[in-house]
């Protein structure tokens, strides 16, 4: 089956700032996250692309370019890797949204979470539309096709945890950081999760804060955070 490449968008200015863009129009990359995406053209220079597929969100697009650099990628659109949902929480602060019951729900249950608001989805809902995406591109991709697909935190790991077998419930015990780098091999058995949230740098950030926060620590931001 098809290799397939699961890119985060690089760091937004409201990444850094702690809020939960969603849907926003608008929202591109800082300084820091257009750099990032540079810094994927190079390290993504060898990988022969069949294509790339990408959110519609201008964040994402936005890195897909920076990413592909002069590359000539063929680029598709497809809302179905779109990012979360978030209805009435889209555009809030995670430090007051924290203070929701249903963050909670987001946090133990995720299966069970549906935004509120007209336009809020399930994260069950969420899950089953990337990871259908994916199915449908692998199948454009063909055997022993290589694509990325540049998307959001919460979407990327829905799919990382349905290509674990692990239960939507999980996984907020994955970590996916701003222009991470997650890598699938679909075979005809199985998929094989190869690399994950890989950024290409150093691991001295695996060394703990001087100072750790006490509260919150063990939370999942919701939206996929800022980073290390």
């Amino acid at each position: 089956m098809s290799v397939v490449l699961l890119v985060r968008h690089g760091r937004t200015s409201a990444n850094a700032g702690g809020v939960l863009a969603g849907w926003t129009p608008g929202v591109t990359l800082d300084e820091t996250g257009r750099a990032q995406a540079g810094a994927l053209a190079a390290r993504l220079g060898e990988v022969p692309l069949s294509f790339v597929v990408t959110s519609p969100l201008e964040r994402t697009r936005e890195t897909a370019g920076l990413m592909l650099g002069d590359r000539k990628v063929e680029v598709h659109v497809d809302e179905r890797v779109g990012e979360c949902r978030y209805g009435d929480w889209t555009g809030g602060e995670l430090k007051t949204l924290a203070k929701d019951p249903l963050w909670k729900v987001v946090q133990a249950h995720p299966s069970a979470a549906v935004f509120p608001g007209p336009d809020g989805e399930s994260m069950a809902g969420m899950q089953h539309r990337a990871v259908a995406a994916v199915r449908e591109w692998n199948t454009r991709a063909g055997d022993d096709g290589v694509y990325a697909v540049v998307s959001h935190g919460d979407v990327i790991k829905a799919i990382l945890a349905d290509a674990l077998g692990m239960h939507l419930d999980q996984f907020q015990r994955i970590r996916v950081d701003p222009a991470s780098v997650s890598v699938i091999d679909y075979t005809p058995l199985r998929p094989f999760v190869e690399r994950t949230n890989d950024t290409g740098g150093s691991l001295a950030g695996l060394r703990p804060p001087k100072k750790r926060r006490r509260r919150g620590r063990s939370d999942a931001a919701v939206g996929g955070g800022a980073g290390s």
